[in-house]
């Protein structure tokens, strides 16, 4: 009987939950319009401020996927997968407020979990990272959660 190596080291472990620097954005009604514009999205809620007034949101508002040019600040403990080759596992989005002009949108990330489990190319090593973005009022705004698969 084989023993698979653990690779999920103290170094790992600890690192688990120990959140970033703050990394703070001020969100520009003309970020966000260039932004829509280079996904080619037509939302009016995005460009016309007519028509983003008359609607439910009262305004414009950053789309969704505006997050993606939001980097976390640096992190307080760096940490690397121990097995060289590396997979994106994907993200999952909670969307919590709409971002607006004039918005400052403070973005942290945590190693949230890690795990071993044994694949057919020999363990798996599967980290979890949590980006929280922050309005200035305190709001949680959204949460993505990465997967990164090393192997």
């Amino acid at each position: 009987m084989t023993t698979e190596q653990n690779y999920i080291t103290d170094e790992l472990r600890n690192a688990v939950g120990v959140e970033s620097e703050p990394e703070v954005y001020e969100v520009e009604k003309g970020a966000i319009n260039r932004f829509a514009e280079a996904i080619d999205d037509p939302n009016p809620l995005y460009r016309d401020e007519a028509a983003a007034r008359s609607s439910r949101l009262g305004g414009i508002i950053a789309p969704p996927t505006f997050f993606r040019a939001m980097r976390a600040g640096p992190p307080r403990v760096r940490v690397e997968s121990p097995l060289k080759r590396n997979l994106d596992g994907g993200s999952e989005w909670e969307f919590y407020e709409p971002v607006r002009p004039g918005d400052r949108i403070a973005v942290t990330q945590r190693l949230a979990g890690v795990v071993q489990r044994p694949g057919r190319l020999g363990p798996m090593v599967i980290m979890t990272r949590e980006t929280r973005y922050v309005n200035q009022l305190g709001q949680l705004v959204a949460i993505q959660r990465s997967t990164g698969i090393s192997y």
